[in-house]
């Protein structure tokens, strides 16, 4: 496995489980095998964002009971060769201990390239649960101050967590309103604020979220998907130039 990675976020709102998607999904475009793991335990929504909820079956809790194995778990997103779904479950109540997160991460080792793991919004235990397996963490923000203060919070909680290495998304950017608004002088500005390392920004993009959320495939040439495949290209170790859209 090359990696486990973690996406978090402060607060809701921010984008960061069409951030999972869209990062997936760029993975699979240099032959990676990847697995989608949805840790909003009551609150999921990965499924539907891919396509698959029709074939839902068992979801993360049923491994956990030994109602079924952790391959029965395991679902092959349509349409997105090398993508996979383990779905969190429809009840908060079955929520997932962190050391057994682990353990089923664990198990799926040797036949992913990367995981990564949707947390739910905040600094929860489903957070802790989602931030156990992580190597590595991708903290997602948008340009709002409450949004920032969440990256803050949910950053130092993720170095509590033993996790070095956490970039920063910018996410649902658009210049205009950003200038606009006049919040910040610059990106440069939550940048420090976050004092985490800027890994990608992207673009406020409807044609991406209509998509996602009809459970389509989205159009690979949109601006937030080509922004996620620059991220997804420096973690593959590829130096390609930050854009801003």
């Amino acid at each position: 496995m090359k990696d486990i990675i973690v996406i978090a976020s402060g607060k809701g709102g921010t984008g960061k489980s069409t951030a999972a998607v869209g990062l997936g999904t760029s993975l699979t475009q240099f032959g990676n095998r990847v697995l989608l793991i949805d840790c909003d335990s009551g609150m999921r929504g990965l499924d539907i964002m891919l396509g698959v909820t029709q074939n839902l079956v068992f979801d993360i809790a049923d491994a956990v009971s030994g109602s079924c194995t952790v391959e029965n778990t395991v679902y092959p997103c349509p349409d997105k060769k090398g993508l996979f779904l383990m779905p969190a479950p429809l009840n908060a109540y079955d929520e997932v201990a962190p050391q057994i997160l682990g353990q089923l991460v664990g198990g799926v080792s040797d036949i992913f390239d990367y995981v990564i793991i949707d947390s739910p919004a905040g600094v929860g235990s489903g957070f802790e649960a989602a931030a156990f397996p992580a190597k590595r963490a991708l903290v997602v923000v948008n340009t709002e101050p409450t949004s920032i203060r969440g990256g803050q919070n949910v950053a130092s909680k993720l170095r509590n967590c033993g996790i070095g290495d956490i970039r920063l998304i910018i996410n649902r950017f658009n210049k205009n309103t950003f200038h606009k608004m006049a919040l910040y002088q610059d990106l440069d500005e939550i940048i420090d604020i976050t004092a985490l390392q800027l890994i990608g920004i992207v673009p406020e993009d409807y044609s991406l979220a209509a998509a996602l959320q009809a459970g389509k495939n989205s159009e690979s040439r949109s601006p937030a998907m080509r922004a996620f495949l620059n991220i997804a290209k420096r973690i593959e170790g590829t130096l390609v130039p930050l854009m801003i859209h």
